[in-house]
């Protein structure tokens, strides 16, 4: 009886912690939402920090990812090229090239990217001056510290990542052209039809839909867990064990997002 009440208990706690997690996300979210629509985030030292946040997010990973995107899509195009001709199928190979690509590989990728190179290393950075107290400093001293460090390393995220896909899909659109019909502009008006059959507006929508909010998660969940995950511990292996699950959170959300776009377009 001892173990099964104990049992009870250590799920109500992990419940417990789990529905704070959560809600804490969510309140974070809702605060920046209405920091990004206050003209009081924009001053002069503020617009400066986020200018120096977005350029640092953006710049100097834009030209290697949209290369690496450029030689994935020659590849990839010419995977399915053959294969569809092998199969008599070759009117369907640019319509799945577009839906593999543009729709599905390119959003998601590009997230995953932002992630690893600048979400995550912002959330360490913002962990470490959760840890040392800068943060609890920055309070009293009048200033509040998600409006002066955490908006700008979210809005940067979301700006790296929108921008990283759109110009990815772009590039991608580009590139599957020349490689089906070289620098030749008679394959346009076809070219132009498959593009249409393939983004309708519902599926327009979603696309849009989910590029934001790959984008957001990926933005929002390493800050809220830095700030938060953190609170009243103080032993190395337990703020390793609150990384881990701000990035199992993460990785969650965003496999949940794939999957409801996967139903969206196809069911």
């Amino acid at each position: 009886m001892a173990s099964w009440q104990r049992l009870l208990a250590q799920t109500g706690r992990a419940a417990q912690q789990w529905l704070i997690e959560w809600w804490q996300l969510v309140h974070l979210g809702a605060v920046i939402m209405v920091l990004v629509l206050s003209p009081s985030s924009y001053r002069r030292d503020n617009r400066a920090l986020l200018a120096r946040h977005i350029y640092v997010n953006t710049a100097p990973i834009l030209l290697g990812f949209t290369v690496l995107c450029a030689l994935v899509t020659v590849v990839i195009t010419r995977i399915v090229l053959v294969t569809a001709l092998s199969y008599g199928l070759s009117q369907y190979a640019l319509q799945v090239v577009i839906r593999v690509l543009v729709l599905e590989l390119i959003p998601l990728t590009a997230a995953l990217f932002v992630a690893l190179r600048c979400t995550i290393p912002d959330g360490a950075e913002l962990t470490a001056m959760q840890a040392s107290g800068e943060l609890d400093a920055m309070r009293q001293r009048g200033q509040d510290p998600v409006r002066r460090e955490v908006l700008p390393r979210v809005v940067a995220g979301l700006f790296s990542g929108i921008t990283l896909a759109v110009l990815s899909c772009v590039v991608a659109l580009v590139v599957a052209y020349l490689a089906v019909y070289g620098f030749n502009v008679s394959g346009l008006p076809i070219y132009t039809r498959l593009f249409g059959q393939v983004f309708s507006p519902a599926v327009t929508l979603i696309f849009v839909l989910k590029t934001l909010f790959f984008c957001l998660a990926v933005s929002l969940i390493p800050m809220a867990s830095a700030l938060y995950g953190l609170s009243g511990m103080h032993d190395n292996s337990v703020r390793t064990s609150a990384e881990l699950r701000g990035l199992v959170r993460m990785f969650a959300v965003i496999l949940l997002i794939e999957v409801a776009s996967l139903v969206g377009n196809y069911y």
